[in-house]
């Protein structure tokens, strides 16, 4: 069975947007996905399931409407994916920590980076579905606009790196 990395869009730790990781891993065990993991509180969950990605991607994005009371983005990669994503990354002097990357549901128009306004020197670079931004000073006060984003759902490249991890473990269980 193929594995999944299913990256929530707008979870967050505390506030607005609040998810339990319990609570995901019991929607997706409910889904009839298997060996479901969450990694850290920020919508995050790698599972098995015989579907195909769209079929899965809807089955999430509906049951986790349903609890939510609002949709929330599903964005799923292959492991993969994540170690190719990560393999990729730009900026090789950035901390890992404060190079972010935007997954996005398809890739961003091709005048993307026309309307970018980096005032603390972000550097940003797009490769198909993704978009890296390092944030010299960190992402917490960055002034970074950048309308591409919105769509998407940011992760640092320490967590991508560790979501690729958890999913060849979790292929290799399964072989």
């Amino acid at each position: 069975m193929p594995v999944y990395v299913a990256l929530l869009r707008a979870v967050n730790v505390g506030g607005t947007g609040s998810l339990p990781m319990a609570e995901l891993k019991a929607i997706c065990e409910g889904l009839g996905f298997a060996d479901v993991k969450t990694y850290i509180q920020s919508g995050n969950v790698l599972f098995r399931s015989e579907l195909a990605e769209g079929d899965v991607q809807k089955k999430l994005e509906e049951a986790l409407a349903a609890k939510m009371g609002k949709t929330l983005g599903v964005l799923l990669r292959s492991r993969r994916d994540l170690e190719t994503i990560a393999a990729k990354a730009p900026f090789p002097d950035a901390k890992p920590n404060f190079l972010l990357v935007a997954f996005l549901p398809e890739p961003p128009p091709t005048d993307a980076l026309d309307k970018l306004v980096a005032p603390d020197g972000e550097e940003v670079k797009i490769d198909g579905r993704e978009i890296y931004v390092h944030y010299p000073n960190g992402s917490g006060r960055s002034k970074l606009k950048l309308p591409a984003l919105k769509p998407g759902t940011a992760r640092n490249l320490n967590t991508v790196r560790k979501l690729a991890e958890l999913a060849a473990a979790l292929e290799d269980d399964g072989a």
